[in-house]
């Protein structure tokens, strides 16, 4: 499953289409205070969090696709099996979990390779207690990530109970891996990274500039075919009938627009917009 109703490029499974940001921000009204800052160096590694197979791609997968594209070396941690990402009730559960791992495999090679780690917490039932922050605290020791992205815990509205712990499990589990004296017998040896990017941000303050690099962003959300009809609201008719409502080309458009409006924020033509703290 992928962004919160009220701020989907598709459908959505929590709400109907609407002219909105795939990461959470209305189109037209993006809420910044403060200068907005451009571009961080390409990092070497990048780590990036997701609740759901297909929210990395959501957050930030043109941003990825451009670092990997510049030498960096991907990792993508999803928190949960993603077991009730689909409309169907009746449908067999096993089957939709080993079919999103597919499918986010798939849309990681898209956006440039990289390892995908799976922790299989049960889809809906996330927390953000002791035992997964350490999961999160051992990922980025052992992946040592220049920079960490992942859910903004502090976004406003937020319905679905998975991005709020995945956001919390990001920060929670930076501050663990960096400090020696959190979980100590989580080895490898304590890890700082430069900076974090919050995507769905409540109050952007960074933006990447993603010119380039729609296309693969694109690709990477196709990937993830099992959510087309209920994240994406791309109709049953399948990704290739028409151009009208509910049909792929309108789905292109509307992340087309988005893009556009986060990189407005920095006068850019297309951007994927976050919130930044670093140092960390």
């Amino acid at each position: 499953m992928g962004p919160d109703a009220g701020g989907c490029v598709g459908g959505g499974a929590e709400g109907p289409a609407e002219d909105s940001g795939a990461s959470g921000m209305p189109v037209g009204d993006l809420p910044v205070h403060g200068p907005v800052s451009v571009d961080l160096a390409s990092p070497s590694v990048a780590l990036a969090v997701g609740a759901h197979p297909d929210d990395v791609e959501f957050g930030c997968g043109a941003t990825l696709a451009k670092w990997a594209a510049a030498g960096c070396r991907l990792h993508h941690l999803v928190l949960t099996d993603g077991s009730k990402g689909t409309w169907n009730a009746g449908g067999d559960t096993s089957e939709l979990v080993a079919t999103r791992r597919r499918e986010q495999t798939a849309a990681a090679r898209v956006l440039g390779g990289g390892e995908v780690t799976f922790l299989d917490y049960v889809d809906g039932e996330l927390d953000s207690g002791l035992e997964a922050r350490r999961a999160v605290c051992k990922v980025i020791r052992e992946t040592r990530p220049d920079v960490v992205l992942g859910h903004d815990p502090w976004r406003r509205y937020r319905i679905h109970p998975d991005h709020r712990h995945a956001g919390w499990l990001v920060t929670d589990g930076v501050v663990a891996a960096r400090d020696p004296k959190f979980f100590p017998d989580v080895g490898p040896a304590p890890h700082r990274p430069s900076a974090l990017l919050l995507w769905e941000a409540d109050e952007p303050n960074h933006v990447e500039d993603v010119a380039g690099f729609v296309e693969a962003k694109l690709a990477a959300l196709m990937a993830h075919a099992s959510q087309h009809r209920s994240t994406m609201g791309i109709g049953p008719g399948g990704p290739d009938t028409g151009a009208g409502p509910g049909s792929a080309a309108d789905f292109r458009r509307r992340l087309q627009r988005q893009l556009a409006a986060h990189g407005a924020l920095a006068g850019l033509d297309a951007g994927e917009a976050f919130h930044r703290i670093s140092p960390l």
